[in-house]
């Protein structure tokens, strides 16, 4: 039962791991994607964007809308009370186990996730590929990733399989993932039709954020198969 177990689990780290390597390889190449085709100043006061005809095409089909922007941005509270309640667990720990050895080690590599989305946002907003479509309290401001969506799904995938880990296939578990799933789905389309982002802002963003969240897998798996052996 062990070895078949042990063997799921290897399984499961290649899959992760190639799932996760694919995805950001992929991100990258449509960043790079993104600066090279169709870039046409189109975008405010004559900024250059990429993939101009699908971007401007889509932009006027779903037009501003931004009652749902704001509500998208307010919800973007939720995946922040994600990230402090985990990091309630991990302080409580400490205190409790007096050691950072003692926190849980999935625990401490989730927070170390958390800082690498992040910092992720923070190079993009220092270095912009492109800027919003609309002004937002007439500044211009940077458009690629969208960091709501890279925000919602880089954290909200961690809310489910972390209370999978906690609870396994508990009721509560199995809600938390249905209302991250349903939430998630929200704010995407939310975002995408909201008219606040390029449509090549929302791809990128889903591509970076699916493949941190599966390194991180990756990694926390890495960790359960180095404690059973």
């Amino acid at each position: 039962m062990r070895t078949r177990t042990r063997t799921r689990m290897m399984k499961g780290i290649r899959r992760d791991f190639i799932a996760g390597m694919a995805l950001l390889a992929s991100f990258v190449l449509w960043t790079a994607l993104v600066q090279i085709v169709d870039v046409q100043p189109v975008g405010q006061n004559g900024t250059d964007i990429g993939f101009a005809m699908l971007n401007t095409w889509f932009h006027n089909l779903t037009g501003v809308h931004m009652s749902l922007y704001t509500i998208t941005n307010w919800l973007g509270l939720v995946p922040v009370a994600v990230c402090l309640g985990f990091g309630m667990l991990g302080f409580v720990q400490l205190v409790r186990r007096r050691n950072l050895i003692g926190v849980d080690s999935d625990l401490l590599l989730l927070g170390i996730y958390y800082i690498l989305v992040a910092f992720t946002y923070l190079v993009f907003e220092a270095v912009p590929v492109n800027y919003r479509p609309v002004p937002i309290d007439g500044v211009m401001e940077a458009s690629y990733p969208s960091s709501t969506t890279l925000l919602v799904l880089s954290v909200m995938p961690t809310l489910a399989y972390q209370l999978e880990r906690r609870l396994g296939n508990s009721p509560f578990a199995k809600g938390a993932a249905a209302f991250a799933i349903v939430f998630s789905t929200f704010m995407v389309v939310g975002r995408l039709i909201s008219g606040v982002h390029w449509a090549t802002d929302i791809v990128g963003a889903v591509l970076l954020a699916a493949g941190l969240f599966m390194t991180y897998r990756y990694a926390a798996t890495c960790i359960d198969c180095s404690k059973a052996d």
